[in-house]
């Protein structure tokens, strides 16, 4: 029941918005019965319908090409729908002052009034005809059908506040897709480890999460992450979580590039919650089968400290959740402990058990602003380096995107993070 009432109260909002998107954009800029108005009434009906659609294709079992026809426009249009929204609430404001300003203009300038429909000439007749006006009759004023076509004040302010608002929404949608679309950049960062020995200093991670692979997101897309990683040449590469959304079926070929990975220590990875959306045992298997080390509530000795690996939380509804006794419980305290942890919301855990650092993922940053308020909502930290008691926590914004292959305010990365020992 709670469900259903979540899931009607957003059909009712995404149905309020559309509505109103529709009447800045074609209601109060075009005429009835128009051949515009007709199609921006049909994209109304449609685009929401694909979108849609787009989310529910996947977890019904639609066929993998029709999830991918749905994917590009439905899922392009929600992060095109939240901006145009937010560009045209924004210029709510500019209407009632341009309309007044056009006004204030028109009734100063005679004759910008006389274009005005049905505005009556204030110009005095020529004195040489003043005879004239005693007998002929007065001009018949024209009908107003014979005005001029020239539109309304309200009109010309609701196309130039709708156009305005179109170029921000869907420039900002555009940008927001080519940063996706081009690959993540590379961030690094330096964190100083207390227990980390003399040798171990200067030791790099690649921290890589939130693939996402998908009917949008393809192999092409792994391998701009996987050449993206390679350049950095990491000493050991961390892929913490949410590869895939979508069965090994449909995407195993996807990730194939994956097994070209490269790194002096190899390449490790922990489950994401999407993973248990998709089939996490098969894909644990498979990516072992690429040659990534998978870290099921387990541990492995690095030259100078432990990296360690939980499940994500969403496993719990397998029993296979994060059992961190079993990845931390009975190690050498002397050494320092990486832990890799798809949500950063099992901080409190890693600290507990004397992690030095967390690698995580999972918020995205946010992704489309103002998604980051939200996202803090729920998360410890949204992005970047933070210290709880004495473990670090570092989470990246992921190298995709979920849903709309669209980041605004949180551009995509591959974070490099290099330890530091405090010894050196």
């Amino acid at each position: 029941m709670g469900f259903a009432l979540v899931a009607v109260a957003v059909l009712a909002l995404l149905a309020a918005v559309h509505r109103y998107v529709w009447r800045r954009f074609v209601g109060d800029t075009t005429k009835a019965g128009s051949p515009l108005r007709r199609a921006g009434t049909v994209a109304a009906y449609v685009l929401p319908l694909l979108s849609v659609g787009a989310l529910v294709s996947g977890r019904t079992g639609a066929p993998f090409w029709l999830q991918q026809v749905l994917a590009w426009p439905g899922y392009l249009w929600l992060a095109a729908l939240l901006y145009l929204t937010l560009a045209l609430l924004a210029g709510e404001p500019a209407r009632p002052l341009l309309r007044r300003l056009l006004a204030r203009r028109a009734a100063a300038s005679p004759a910008e009034a006389a274009r005005e429909p049905g505005a009556v000439s204030a110009e005095p007749a020529p004195a040489a005809n003043a005879s004239a006006l005693t007998t002929a009759a007065p001009p018949t004023p024209a009908p107003l059908a014979a005005a001029p076509a020239a539109p309304s004040r309200r009109l010309f302010v609701a196309r130039a506040v709708g156009g305005a608002a179109a170029v921000a929404g869907l420039g900002t949608t555009g940008y927001g897709a080519y940063g996706v679309l081009r690959g993540p950049r590379v961030k690094r960062v330096t964190v100083p480890l207390a227990r980390l020995p003399r040798s171990a200093h200067g030791f790099r991670i690649a921290v890589v999460s939130d693939i996402h692979l998908g009917p949008v997101l393809g192999r092409a897309h792994t391998q701009r992450i996987v050449d993206t990683v390679n350049r950095t040449q990491p000493d050991l590469i961390a892929v913490v979580g949410d590869l895939v959304d979508g069965s090994v079926a449909d995407l195993g070929r996807a990730a194939e590039p994956l097994a070209r990975l490269r790194s002096r220590h190899g390449a490790f990875f922990v489950t994401g919650n999407h993973e248990y959306y998709s089939g996490a045992a098969e894909w644990v298997d498979h990516v072992r089968e690429l040659g990534l080390h998978p870290l099921e509530n387990a541990r492995v000795e690095i030259d100078g400290f432990d990296l360690a690996g939980v499940n994500d939380i969403a496993g719990e509804s397998e029993g296979q959740g994060p059992d961190f006794g079993r990845a931390l419980g009975d190690r050498d305290r002397h050494r320092a402990a990486v832990l890799m942890a798809h949500q950063p919301v099992v901080i409190d855990e890693a600290v507990e058990h004397g992690v030095d650092l967390q690698l995580s993922g999972h918020t995205h940053g946010g992704q489309l602003w103002p998604g980051n308020y939200i996202a803090e909502l729920s998360n410890p930290t949204v992005a970047g380096l933070e210290r709880y008691g004495d473990t670090h926590l570092y989470v990246t914004r992921g190298a995709g995107a979920w849903g709309p292959p669209v980041r605004v305010g949180a551009p995509s990365d591959i974070t490099v993070v290099e330890l530091a020992s405090r010894r050196a």
